[in-house]
Order: structure tokens, then sequence, then C-alpha cells
């Protein structure tokens, strides 16, 4: 999760958050070459007192920095359109969960259980923390799902647009009244993972936090039998 002065993306949790942060890190290394490369010249241009006379006006320098530019597009763009279909390849999933945004909390719904289960996801109060809970982010009933499995969420809305967002799993979705939209994810390690509503819903817009909690196939389905009765 997010620390103090931690200016750096979170940590990834998933395949295709590592493979955000690895095109990340691609796209930032191409555009310090460039400010470095751009930077070089102008500095000789304002500091050098004579003037290169095929430098400006030459159709092989302005051939040269039309091209030069093109390359550098498609090195950025191959990658990106990777990812863009990876994100959107819909697997196989083990494991269906719906999110409902509402003002201000989610609901969830195991809908693919022979019992299906439902509940409410408030965060907790300052006054009813925990010493060792995270302010603005912890909440009453977490969203316990396996790890090393591939699980889809279904997410839409009963009143206004929210946005289902947990960073480090490298998923964002907007949740929209009278719309159903999905995302895939797989989580490759245990632990909490906390997210919140990234679209502005009103006043408690900033209240209502997500925590999703990676366990093993075991705690899982004890979790389930526990939660059913």
């Amino acid at each position: 999760m997010a620390t103090w002065s931690n200016i750096n993306l979170q940590n990834s949790t998933s395949p295709l958050m590592e493979q955000l942060l690895f095109f990340h890190d691609h796209t930032l290394l191409i555009l310090i070459m460039i400010t470095v490369l751009v930077a070089y010249i102008m500095g000789n241009l304002f500091f050098n007192p004579f003037t290169h006379r095929y430098l400006l006006e030459g159709q092989t320098i302005e051939i040269i920095w039309t091209i030069l530019p093109a390359f550098t597009l498609i090195f950025i763009a191959l990658p990106s359109l990777r990812l863009l279909y990876l994100l959107d390849e819909s697997f196989d999933p083990f494991l269906t969960i719906k999110s409902i945004g509402h003002q201000w909390y989610w609901s969830y719904e195991y809908s693919d259980l022979q019992d299906p289960l439902e509940f409410d996801s408030y965060m907790i109060p300052y006054n009813e923390m925990n010493l060792n809970g995270f302010r603005l982010l912890d909440v009453d009933n977490r969203t316990v799902l396996p790890m090393n499995t591939q699980i889809r969420m279904l997410i839409t809305a009963a009143d206004v647009i929210h946005s289902w967002t947990v960073p480090s799993l490298g998923v964002k979705v907007d949740a929209t009244p009278g719309r159903l939209n999905q995302i895939n994810f797989f989580m490759n390690r245990p632990g909490l993972f906390y997210g919140q509503c990234s679209e502005i819903c009103g006043a408690n817009h900033s209240f209502m936090p997500i925590v999703i909690e990676s366990v093993n196939m075991k705690t899982f389905i004890n979790w389930l039998i526990n939660s059913s009765k």
C-alpha cells in the first residue's frame, strides 16, 4: 500500500500490475532520454556564440527530427497496445463477485455459490478503530478472495457514478448505475490490499474504502463456511 513520502507506484500484486509497472518504467526512460537530449541541444544553442549554417535551414535535419519521433512513438505504442489487449482479455474465471457502489459504502455479492453470500462494507470510524488500523482505509467487512486464481469482478452502482479502484492490483473500473462493467485480475501473493472510490460521488466520497484480503484456498473455504452460518 502507499506509505509516507512514497512517490512511486504501489508494489504489484498481480501479473498485470507488474506489466503496467514495466511499461511505466519503459516510457519514463524514453522521456528522460528525450528531455536530456533536448536540454543539451538548447544549452548549446543558448551558450554557443557560433551558428551552424546548415542547422537553421536544412532538409536533412528536418527529415531526421521527423523520423526519430515517429520511431519513438512506435516504441511506446507497441507495448501499450499489448497491455490494453491483456487488460481486456476475458479469461475463464474461477469466481465471480459483484460489487455495488452506494452513497457511501460498497456491497458485495458472491453469487456463484450454492448459497449466495451478500454483505455491506463500511469504513470503520476513527473512534472505533484499533491502534494498528489504517485511518480512512479499514472496513468492517473485508472482501476475502483466494490467491492464485482468476477472479472476475462485476461492478455497478445503485445511485451515482462511483469507481472501484485497487492500485496494487492495477484495477480501476467505473461503477455506473444501470450498467455492469467487468474486470479480471489474478492475485499472486497473500495480504491486505487497499483501495478507494476514485470518482467524486458526493459529500462522503473519501469515506468508502475498499479492502481486499488475499488468502489461500483453504482459508477462503473456511471463511465461506463461517460466513454462511
